[in-house]
């Protein structure tokens, strides 16, 4: 067990318009389960590469221990190799006996570090890399969002192995995942960094009675400065107009002042002016204490849809359909059926390739939207209503290059209102300015996000948009959509927005 203490930690990546990372200052135990929470582009993986020694900053980061970063890079050579073959390159000191030891707590057999690894599904390769990944001693461990791209199954799993272990850093946004493995919490606030003990519910409900104290503070000194400022004004009128009486007065209407009476009106003016002085600065004390209170409240306006109606109740139908790859000797699925009707929210649930996405594109093909189903056999029925407008978010974003202008001509949309949503969803200024290729993934999903919402559609279908997005932004996804209540089509593996969300689960199996 050892500390890893960060002292004025400042940080800015070159021709950065503001620091990532400034006067930051903080200390973190190595046997800690600790969760890493931020909003998307707060600096998150940043963070895990100036521990790895990745970038230069000033500041110090003092710490003995050893660190290891997931997920492991992996080459084009590699992926046709078998883990067997390249794990000691990726992990130094990897031994197959520790690696089968710790698949087995991940309920995998050794048979999967034997087989191609391009062949594994997205999940069985998690598996295996964070059996590589734990199968050293002694290091803390660094992991980024390990259950982006696995089925529920997988996830569980995942959520066992991780709760069973310590000494690691976990960047995750699924709250599930971060309540059932944490101990503890380091959180990259607004204008702050805090450290906690508990999970993500514990600092959860913390941050909110903090936020409500805050609001309520904020809201008592600002009537105390509107009370004082009001008095200030008062006295200070006063003491003017009653200056202004010192010279010239009427010998009949006020006969019983004289030239004396003038220096007792100036040393009352005087003693009012120092009152006023004094209101003044109670009124600087007030903005003081009052300065700070909510910088590091956490706002998610209200996003808007505009859904288009559409004639038809039933928008899409599936009867006893199955799809199969002409090059394939079996099919995807078989015999789904199902309707989505209007106002209905279907949520695709299911194992990594059970064909979730393969139905989307299946459908999309038949609107005659994005994605055209190619090499597929189709058996059953698959029909969407006429004149049906979709709008789509891929669960792909390595389309996303040039900037945001280029993105908004060849979509068709207004780049004011683009911009206006991606505030809204957190984008500062500055990430505005960047090639699309150079955001973060989950500000990449937040750009196909932004451009679906500004899409009026009879049918929103969104394959995994959640994938890298910030627990703040889900949130405010999820209260959209119950307030606007869009037709749905969406496969989504996080727990908590599919229960809250879909008014139908449809399992693909």
């Amino acid at each position: 067990m050892s500390q890893i203490s960060v002292n004025t930690l400042t940080f800015g990546y070159e021709g950065s318009f503001e620091n990532v990372f400034e006067n930051v200052s903080f200390s973190i135990d190595t046997a800690w389960k600790l969760g890493f929470i931020g909003r998307n582009g707060k600096g998150k993986t940043t963070f895990l590469n100036l521990l790895l020694g990745k970038y230069h900053y000033s500041g110090s980061i003092d710490s003995s221990a050893t660190f290891e970063y997931f997920p492991y890079q992996i080459s084009s050579v590699q992926m046709g190799m078998t883990a067997s073959e390249f794990m000691e390159d990726i992990k130094s000191g990897a031994e197959e006996w520790r690696v089968i030891c710790e698949l087995g707590l991940l309920g995998e057999t050794a048979e999967l570090l034997y087989r191609t690894f391009g062949t594994l599904s997205h999940g069985e390769r998690t598996k295996v890399l964070l059996a590589i990944l734990f199968s050293g001693e002694n290091e803390f461990l660094l992991i980024d969002e390990p259950t982006n791209h696995l089925d529920q199954n997988a996830r569980e799993n995942v959520k066992e192995y991780l709760a069973s272990k310590k000494g690691f850093i976990l960047v995750s946004h699924d709250r599930d995942l971060l309540d059932a493995c944490i101990d503890h919490v380091l959180v990259l606030n607004r204008k702050s960094i805090e450290v906690q003990s508990g999970n993500f519910s514990s600092w959860w409900e913390n941050k909110q009675r903090k936020d409500q104290f805050a609001f309520a503070e904020n809201e008592k000194h600002r009537k105390e400065i509107k009370k004082l400022r009001q008095a200030a004004k008062r006295t200070s009128d006063w003491a003017d107009r009653n200056e202004r009486t010192k010279i010239g007065f009427d010998p009949v209407k006020e006969n019983d002042r004289c030239i004396s009476t003038r220096s007792f009106i100036g040393a009352k003016t005087k003693k009012m002016q120092s009152r006023v002085k004094n209101i003044e600065k109670r009124i600087g004390r007030e903005i003081e204490e009052k300065e700070g209170l909510l910088s590091d409240i956490e706002r998610t306006p209200d996003l808007k849809l505009t859904q288009l109606v559409h004639h038809s109740n039933t928008l899409v139908n599936i009867r006893e359909l199955s799809l199969r790859y002409s090059s394939a000797d079996k099919d995807v699925f078989t015999d789904l059926t199902f309707e989505l009707k209007r106002g209905d929210r279907i949520a695709l649930n299911g194992g990594n390739g059970c064909g979730k996405s393969t139905l989307i594109k299946n459908i999309l093909s038949k609107a005659g939207g994005e994605g055209k189903a190619a090499n597929l056999e189709e058996k059953g029925i698959c029909c969407t209503a006429s004149g049906l407008v979709v709008s789509y978010v891929d669960q792909d974003t390595s389309m996303l290059k040039g900037s945001i202008s280029d993105f908004c001509i060849e979509r068709d949309i207004d780049l004011s209102m683009f911009c206006t949503i991606l505030r809204q969803l957190d984008f500062g200024r500055s990430q505005l300015a960047k090639n699309l290729s150079e955001l973060s993934e989950g500000q990449k999903k937040k750009v196909l996000i932004a451009a679906s919402l500004l899409t009026p559609a009879h049918v929103y279908i969104w394959d995994e948009p959640l994938n890298y997005i910030d627990v703040f932004s889900r949130m405010q996804i999820e209260k959209l959509i119950l307030e606007y209540k869009p037709t749905m089509l969406f496969v989504e593996h996080d727990t908590r927005f599919r229960v809250k969300v879909a008014t139908e689960t449809v399992n693909i199996r």
